[in-house]
């Protein structure tokens, strides 16, 4: 579908009628991430089946439901599991939330993925911050007829992930004592994890990361002028580094790094919001 042509007024009355809050920041939790929506206070969930035109999610260990609240006061979103290529659905649907989100007024974005390491320096349970990113999908959620309302026909992706939102995450880790460095994420279509000769390609071309999903909600959410904070969970050392690889294992090791994780968000969620200023009106639906 489109970026033009995808439903979005059914999706936005429906969730301007469940609640009065209009974040400006939003999260997307990757695999074995999810926990992090119970921490928002007064919160508000609606599965996504029951959002207009929003695809459910099929992913195992995704909640697959939109979570409004409050964190420390502030207005959050959260996408609690996302949507994948994987799963059948074409870019306008996974992208759908995200687009959506921008439409209420959503002008950050953090992004979060269970990723493989490629980078020798990692290990398992590294918080990595994604500097840029290597499209292997075979797809692109810009394709088609372009809304000049909405972005331009040909978006600028020097700087995908704001480069001052970076900034401000290192701090926020080096405070919390965390090691956070930035790396490079490939996004391959799965669900086959890769082989170890992909590996090898992938560390030739210069990727640290490889996961399944983020690139596409990083290209629609910047091509609406929303700013872009991604960060990598290493779940796993890539195919051909530590033995076989099982989707357990992603889940296991997510669940040991929450803690660590849910520190650095409600520091660095806050920061997020601060740095833009006033708040901006999003773009006129179409």
């Amino acid at each position: 579908m489109p970026s033009g042509t995808i439903p979005w007024h059914a999706a936005l009355e429906h969730l301007e009628s469940r609640w009065s809050l209009r974040p400006r920041t939003a999260v997307v939790l990757g695999s074995g991430l999810g926990d992090f929506a119970r921490e928002l206070e007064n919160r508000v969930e609606i599965p996504y089946g029951q959002i207009p035109g929003w695809p459910t999610s099929t992913a195992v260990a995704h909640a697959g439901k939109l979570v409004v609240g409050t964190l420390a006061g502030q207005p959050l979103a959260v996408m609690a599991g996302r949507n994948h290529l994987y799963e059948g659905y074409t870019p306008a649907q996974v992208t759908f939330g995200v687009r959506v989100l921008a439409r209420m007024g959503v002008r950050s974005l953090l992004l979060t993925n269970a990723a493989g390491g490629i980078n020798l320096a990692y290990s398992k349970g590294a918080l990595v911050i994604i500097r840029d990113h290597i499209n292997l999908q075979g797809s692109n959620p810009l394709v088609g007829p372009n809304d000049d309302a909405i972005g331009p026909r040909f978006p600028d992706m020097t700087e995908a992930y704001d480069v001052a939102y970076r900034r401000i995450a290192r701090q926020a880790a080096a405070e919390l004592g965390i090691a956070m460095p930035e790396g490079v994420y490939a996004a391959m279509l799965g669900p086959s994890y890769e082989t170890p000769a992909e590996i090898e390609f992938l560390r030739i071309i210069g990727a640290d990361l490889v996961g399944m999903s983020t690139v596409p909600e990083a290209i629609a959410a910047h091509h609406m002028g929303v700013k872009v904070l991604a960060i990598s969970c290493v779940t796993n050392m890539a195919a051909g580094m530590a033995g076989k690889l099982s989707h357990e294992e992603v889940l296991e090791v997510g669940r040991q790094v929450r803690e660590k994780f849910v520190r650095f968000l409600k520091a660095v969620l806050p920061r997020l919001e601060a740095v833009d200023g006033p708040r901006r009106e999003a773009p006129d639906a179409p």
